[in-house]
């Protein structure tokens, strides 16, 4: 039995592809320029998107460490929450409206004087800012301050801590993870 349910699913597989491939030789799928195939986990995933879109994990890191030393934010946690919030990708834009790097609520960003989300040092500066008023707010408490960046202070002040969202908790996991890599994997500043 088990035997024929791989069966089947793989005789899916191979239908879809053919199927796939046929709607692009007769031209029902046309991809664009930066359309990307790629299989992960045994799905095969089509993306009109880049895989790797603004994903350039080095280009910003003299503009992180002076809006980390500015406003005395630990430079691995800045690069942690980039990467968590937008891949190092500056023109993201999230379902919610949020926006660049650091991925600025458009009141956010009002509030702290940033004109235009999509400019990589302008929203930094931004959202470091506010890093550093969130850690301030919660006295350090790294968990609360990354509940309040992700679903903002008034939901963390009103559940009197880290809301019981899925997806909040899931970030404030994955920022404390790239936070450690990060961390282990800063070198000497100067050669930034």
């Amino acid at each position: 039995m088990f035997f024929l349910r791989s069966f089947d699913r793989r005789k899916a597989q191979t239908a879809f592809l053919i199927l796939l491939t046929g709607m692009f030789a007769v031209g029902l799928i046309v991809p664009s320029s930066t359309s990307e195939m790629h299989k992960k986990d045994g799905v095969i995933y089509l993306t009109s998107m880049p895989l790797h879109a603004g994903a350039d994990f080095e280009r910003y890191n003299t503009v992180i460490w002076k809006a980390a030393e500015r406003y005395q934010v630990d430079y691995a946690l800045v690069k942690a929450v980039i990467k968590t919030e937008s891949n190092f990708n500056p023109q993201a834009v999230s379902r919610a409206g949020a926006k660049g790097l650091m991925q600025l609520m458009p009141g956010t960003a009002d509030a702290l004087g940033v004109d235009n989300s999509f400019h990589p040092e302008d929203n930094i500066q931004g959202g470091v800012r506010h890093l550093r008023y969130l850690l301030d707010r919660f006295q350090g408490d790294l968990p609360l301050t990354l509940a309040a960046y992700n679903a903002g202070e008034k939901v963390v002040l009103r559940c009197n801590g880290i809301p019981p969202y899925r997806e909040t908790r899931k970030y404030i996991k994955q920022v404390l993870r790239y936070f450690k890599n990060y961390s282990s994997e800063l070198g000497n500043p100067e050669s930034l």
